[in-house]
């Protein structure tokens, strides 16, 4: 089967597509025919191995695991001796986060792994998309926002793959949505239902006299101190980048009152909790309250390029790798 490998942390031409044996899942395992992938941020941050303190989970001095990428979706076509909770044949995608290996033709997981059956209307491609940004914008809003009907969400980088995900779970919920991208992308956020949206560029919504009870910086531009003023009595600031401030402030502030300042690893969350997610981003999407954003796709052996657009920080949605069609 095709790959793509990585063997030292650099640039995006150390990735390389080569062959390699096709898996063979063992009993507890289900082989899946990969159709689509998706490259998101943490990609390039996992291929450089910088910050430093990622190598501590990637490997210290080269990348723990050869084939990247941790969202994939496709096609079970084997299934070992004892396992029982998928078929031949089943439409899947999610997590292989414990052992990377999505950016391949095929990968062998667990059937106890975060991996879901994919809704008959919702493409693979559209599967592999949701999943990052879909589960994360959940856990923050949801969990840890705890977001409620006729809130008042600012979702800042309403354009990136967390913040198109965040804007459309948001209104499920019934809050009035505010969104923050540049001036390409404001007509894309009105389409997915934003009240109101602010061009980052010639705006800065932390001057204004409106308030938000969640304030959600998918892209850790605006720091919690630059958005107290805006934020309502017991407001929360929510930022995907564990800053120290932030930590420091959840450490000492009240749970019950007062503007918090909060952060979630949610790439770190427990198995069962990924597919609970995972089942409930699958009705979002079947009941088409939510849907993927695509900005490119690349072929599995267009993944330098990939990696370099993904690097610009300028795309809107998600980037997928088109693999076994």
């Amino acid at each position: 089967m095709k790959a793509v490998l990585v063997t030292k942390y650099g640039g995006p031409e150390v990735l390389q597509v080569k062959e390699v044996p096709t898996p063979s899942p063992k009993e507890n395992e289900v082989l899946i025919k990969i159709h689509a992938a998706a490259v998101n941020n943490t990609d390039p941050i996992i291929r450089k191995g910088k910050p430093f303190f990622t190598r501590f989970f990637t490997g210290l001095s080269k990348p723990k695991y050869s084939i990247p990428g941790d969202v994939l979706a496709g096609e079970i076509v084997e299934i070992g001796q004892s396992v029982t909770k998928f078929k031949t044949g089943a439409r899947v995608y999610g997590y292989s986060t414990d052992t990377l290996g999505a950016h391949a033709e095929y990968k062998c997981l667990s059937e106890d792994s975060a991996i879901v059956n994919i809704p008959e209307n919702i493409s693979y491609e559209e599967a592999a998309g949701i999943v990052d940004g879909g589960f994360t914008a959940l856990v923050f809003l949801r969990d840890k926002g705890e977001i409620k009907n006729k809130q008042k969400v600012l979702v800042y980088g309403a354009s990136g793959s967390v913040g198109t995900a965040a804007v459309q779970i948001a209104i499920s919920y019934g809050a009035e949505v505010t969104g923050v991208c540049s001036t390409t992308n404001i007509e894309m956020v009105q389409l997915l239902g934003a009240k109101r949206v602010i061009d980052y560029t010639k705006n800065d919504f932390t001057r204004e006299n409106n308030k938000y009870d969640i304030i959600f910086d998918t892209v850790a531009k605006k720091s919690f101190s630059e958005c107290q003023k805006v934020l309502t009595e017991n407001g929360i600031y929510l930022s995907t980048f564990p800053s120290a401030g932030v930590m420091i402030k959840g450490l000492f502030q009240s749970k019950d009152k007062g503007k918090r300042a909060l952060f979630v690893a949610a790439g770190i969350r427990p198995v069962n909790e990924k597919i609970n997610n995972l089942h409930y981003l699958s009705e979002l999407l079947k009941d088409k309250k939510i849907k993927t954003i695509i900005d490119r796709r690349y072929s599995l052996n267009d993944i330098v390029e990939a990696h370099r657009y993904v690097e610009t920080g300028h795309k809107k949605g998600n980037v997928i790798l088109s693999i076994c069609q």
